[in-house]
């Protein structure tokens, strides 16, 4: 049997080691175009960082998440979010778009997703995301796994994400009812400025996890030394092979 673990998170190491993620979404509301008095909803919102730009044009936001600490960094920043699973929504018909970014990696029933959404748009609303598309961290992904092998846990455990190609993608907006407006993929070399131990720490506990509190530390140091020959430069700066899959889709 596959083991799956849940990935926890961490206000103050997202804040430390992953603040890049959101912001290197802000590009995503220019598409998402969000008007005045529209409502909204944040799949995936985190700590509200780009949630906060979509209110602040207007919009009407809802957030959602499963991170209850994460959730509470967003009602500090004056947002109105709630502790929700984007896999099963309970909306009906209610907004005007719905918009997540770096987020839909890590809900693997996406055709759960994409029911709910189709479900919680109002005719016509438009769905802008993106998240992990095919080729995303292979070869940090590869490292992991190399590492729990070389460490004794090589059976019973899955990929923690899904990263699917565009065709996949794009055939499962469709069957949920949606047009696809746009869709591809983004190679995006992204800078770590943390390192990777800091990437890991923060994005990878589901896969660390499994090697338990006393093997983890072994596994960690293995798929970084692992990953050092192709992530890390000359200087010591590493760089994390990111590849994104982003869309615009509207609901019929």
């Amino acid at each position: 049997m596959n083991v799956r673990r849940k990935q926890e998170w961490d206000t103050s190491r997202y804040e430390r080691n992953a603040r890049f993620v959101s912001q290197l979404g802000s590009p995503l509301i220019e598409i998402l175009a969000p008007k005045a008095d529209e409502r909204i909803l944040d799949l995936g919102c985190g700590d509200g960082f780009l949630t906060k730009q979509i209110e602040q044009a207007g919009a009407r936001v809802v957030g959602i998440d499963t991170s209850e600490n994460l959730l509470s960094a967003a009602r500090e920043r004056g947002l109105f979010v709630c502790f929700m699973d984007a896999q099963n929504l309970e909306f009906r018909e209610e907004f005007d778009a719905v918009f997540s970014n770096a987020a839909l990696h890590w809900m693997l029933d996406a055709d759960g997703v994409l029911a709910g959404v189709a479900r919680a748009l109002k005719k016509g609303g438009r769905f802008v995301g993106e998240f992990g598309g095919h080729g995303n961290v292979a070869a940090i992904l590869s490292a992991l796994f190399g590492a729990l092998k070389l460490n004794g846990f090589d059976e019973g455990f899955d990929n923690p994400w899904f990263f699917p190609t565009v065709d996949e993608y794009a055939k499962k907006l469709e069957l949920h009812g949606f047009r696809v407006n746009e869709i591809a993929l983004h190679p995006r070399p992204t800078p770590l400025p943390t390192g990777m131990k800091g990437w890991l720490d923060t994005f990878a506990t589901p896969m660390l996890s499994a090697a338990g509190s006393e093997k983890r530390q072994e596994v960690l140091d293995e798929a970084i030394a692992l990953l050092a020959p192709c992530l890390r430069d000359g200087d010591g700066n590493w760089t994390a092979d990111y590849v994104r899959l982003r869309f615009a889709a509207v609901i019929a």
